[in-house]
């Protein structure tokens, strides 16, 4: 890890608050880089956790040899799981071989890499997941305050009308709790675009079944500023140092 910023907030901030706030690294790891000595504030090295920076002030983290922490973007197929599997059933942690790799990988997941899933995508869905190890990306993503949106397309049975997509839009609970407010709108005949600031368990085909409609399809296309893009089914690739910034930026 290298990175280095010029602190531009209005109060003097603690070091590890900020650079786990940038993203850079969980408050615990940033102790952990200072008590190594890798982290410097105008070329002199932090000894203290609890260092302020303050305005104009630059901070340096520099590479220490550390092993980055593992996050893939996956094309989830229908029938594999996305967290830790039961009985029978198939780990999307199992699809991360080489032959589905698509670019290259700066480090190759084993049996002993624990990756989590960053918003969960149920056995019977499928689309974009992502699976990481990293703390701060996860909380960007699905940690209480996160603002990221996701989107999906969702083909249904059953006959849609303005009173259900209405309803679908802002009218319904789920385990008597209101709903934020969604998107939704019709993309072509069966089958709607669905666009969420929240996830519940299996909450499109629960809040499609609350108005008489069947899911039959779900796929999941978007995490806030990341897309599925044309990643083919099984496949996975390396999230971007790029795309992870983007959301955590977002998720703010």
């Amino acid at each position: 890890m290298a990175w280095k910023k010029t602190y531009s907030g209005e109060e003097p901030q603690r070091v590890n608050k900020w650079l786990a706030s940038e993203g850079v690294c969980s408050r615990r790891e940033a102790e952990e880089l200072i008590s190594k000595g890798l982290v410097a504030i105008d070329g002199a090295r932090v000894a203290e956790p609890g260092r302020k920076i303050a305005r104009g002030e630059t901070l340096e983290v520099f590479d220490g040899g550390a092993r980055a922490q593992i996050s893939v973007v996956i094309n989830k197929p229908v029938g594999i799981v996305s967290a830790q599997p039961e009985r029978d059933q198939v780990p999307a942690a199992r699809l991360l071989t080489a032959a589905n790799l698509v670019g290259a990988a700066a480090t190759m997941p084993t049996s002993r890499t624990s990756l989590a899933p960053l918003g969960r995508l149920d056995q019977d869905s499928r689309g974009l997941l992502l699976l990481s190890e990293d703390g701060v990306l996860a909380k960007a993503l699905i940690g209480e305050t996160s603002k990221l949106d996701k989107e999906y397309l969702v083909r249904v049975e059953g006959r849609i009308d303005e009173r259900k997509l209405e309803l679908l839009r802002h009218g319904l609970s789920l385990d008597g709790r209101q709903l934020k407010p969604a998107k939704v709108t019709v993309v072509e005949p069966q089958r709607l675009r669905f666009i969420l600031n929240e996830g519940r368990n299996r909450q499109i085909r629960r809040m499609c079944e609350a108005v008489d409609l069947e899911v039959t399809d779900l796929l999941r296309i978007r995490i806030g500023s990341l897309s599925l893009g044309d990643l083919h089914e099984s496949k996975w690739r390396e999230l971007k140092t790029n795309e992870r910034e983007a959301l955590i930026r977002a998720s703010k």
